[in-house]
């Protein structure tokens, strides 16, 4: 398998792979015969991706085989919950149901691993733009995270929905793999160099609260061989690797996203549906709370250590 790990200290990748496979450019038997397999099953709409779930805390055999299904195809799934009440440990039993066991205790999230998406009234929260009303960029979570804190999947249900706005868009990253392959392999290989990508420490008052991380774009999952992809639409406060090559293949990345005919599904959560996915491309619109009509918008958010079983 191909070099995809966060480099070691003296610059060579921590875990390399090049012994063939769909997600090694120099393979393209493989890569053929996955890409003809991943497009055949590849959903047309997002209603494809809708799966009923009566009660989150107690997940039928027929519900958990319909979910994973979904997200096997297109590493998401939409569900939609009846009248059972979901609250934060139904959310938490859904994830297990899903073989999501270790949250991710990151630094806004609260004790049980679960965070309050919500325009944030003050305190650290405020800081960061997932607890404002703006907008957010194309994105996978935690792309910031050292290797041992790898978030691979990741559970959004909504509470309350804005008065205006709040759409996400998703798109696979496998899809996006795909497009960016076709157009040469050489872009793939720039994406993944453990040096492609660098975000910048996170420094507050002084203190280092996260130190800086420096990886690869594309790299294959070492417990699941599952591709896995870090990546930020965001253009401050990350360095991208200083080749043209690079270069080329994060402008192709912003182009690719906003296509119209991309595969990119959007779709705003009504109260009592969420997204569960393997982590994929997502961002959101900017949205407007209406307090006194009580739209308020409230999305929970767990993120997972584990990859959703069996995909």
């Amino acid at each position: 398998m191909m070099n995809n790990s966060i480099a070691t200290p003296d610059g060579r990748a921590s875990g390399s792979v090049s012994g063939g496979g769909p997600f090694d450019p120099a393979d393209h038997l493989a890569y053929g015969r996955w890409r003809e397999a991943k497009l055949s099953g590849f959903p047309d709409a997002i209603e494809d991706l809708a799966v009923a779930v009566v009660d989150p805390a107690r997940v039928t055999v027929a519900e958990r085989t319909a979910l994973i299904e979904r997200i096997r195809r297109a590493n998401m799934a939409i569900y939609r919950c009846g009248g059972a009440s979901v609250d934060r440990d139904a959310l938490r039993r859904l994830g297990q149901a899903l073989g999501l066991w270790r949250l991710d205790e990151h630094l806004c999230a609260e004790e049980d691993g679960i965070s309050q998406l919500q325009v944030s009234e003050g305190g650290h929260t405020g800081e960061y733009i997932p607890y404002t009303d703006r907008p957010l960029s194309w994105h996978c979570d935690e792309y910031y995270n050292a290797p041992d804190g790898t978030i691979r999947a990741m559970l959004l249900h909504c509470v309350s929905a804005a008065a205006e706005g709040g759409e996400n868009a998703l798109m696979d990253h496998e899809m996006l793999y795909i497009a960016l392959r076709d157009a040469g392999s050489h872009y793939i290989e720039a994406l993944m160099h453990p040096q492609a990508l660098t975000i910048p420490a996170n420094t507050q008052n002084g203190e280092v609260i996260r130190p800086e991380r420096t990886g690869p774009v594309f790299s294959v999952d070492p417990v699941s061989g599952a591709l896995h992809m870090r990546y930020t639409a965001r253009g401050r406060n990350i360095r991208w690797r200083d080749d043209p090559v690079t270069a080329e293949a994060v402008a192709l990345i912003g182009r690719i996203l906003e296509a119209p005919d991309s595969p990119v599904f959007r779709y705003r959560l009504r109260p009592g549906e969420g997204i569960l996915c393997n982590n994929v491309l997502h961002n959101r619109t900017g949205f407007r709370d209406d307090r006194e009509s009580g739209h308020r918008r409230l999305v929970y958010r767990a993120r997972f250590l584990d990859r959703v079983a069996e995909t």
